[in-house]
């Protein structure tokens, strides 16, 4: 069984997800890590290089192989459900979890972030407007995907691991056999 962390970019995934599998016993994997590791470069140079459908078919790839590797926690990028094929081989792997923040509590976090490090804009626009953009084009998409949905805003990552690890404890169980 694996558990695949959805949600917006900023939403916790990368937080949340060793957290969990510290409860779980389990080993964990962020998704756009891994693609950057395969492919010696960064997410945002894919995107800027090779636009994003390259970075969509080089995390479809990266997925499908994370998927197949027992009790692991993968926190996603924030458009794995973009495509179908990566909805369901989520779903099939074990729980999805949707990390559901508010179109305010990810603009403040993306505001930081990109004044700190910086991530690729998605469509050029000031990121209120991106966030709003995007997440109406994915919303629909992560309830899709989901088998469970947790709201992030004003938690901290351990608290919202620790609601997770409650709600999908007995699935955990049963998957292992016990």
């Amino acid at each position: 069984m694996v558990i695949s962390l959805i949600g917006y970019r900023a939403s916790g995934k990368s937080s949340v997800a060793p957290r969990l599998a510290g409860r779980l016993g389990w080993t964990w994997v962020d998704c756009d890590r891994a693609i950057e590791q395969r492919t010696g470069t960064t997410i945002r140079q894919i995107f800027e290089q090779s636009g994003e459908s390259e970075v969509r078919r080089i995390e479809s790839e990266v997925l499908a192989e994370l998927l197949r590797s027992p009790e692991q926690v993968i926190a996603t990028g924030g458009g794995a459900v973009l495509l179908p094929e990566n909805r369901d081989l989520m779903r099939t792997a074990g729980p999805v979890v949707w990390l559901h923040a508010s179109a305010e509590t990810l603009t403040k976090r993306l505001s930081r972030e990109r004044a700190a490090a910086g991530r690729p804009s998605l469509t050029g626009r000031p990121i209120h407007l991106e966030v709003a953009d995007v997440l109406a084009i994915r919303e629909p998409l992560y309830r899709q995907a989901a088998t469970l949905t947790v709201h992030s805003d004003g938690e901290s990552a351990d608290q919202v691991a620790r609601r997770i690890f409650r709600h999908l404890s007995n699935e955990v169980r049963k998957g292992r056999g016990d």
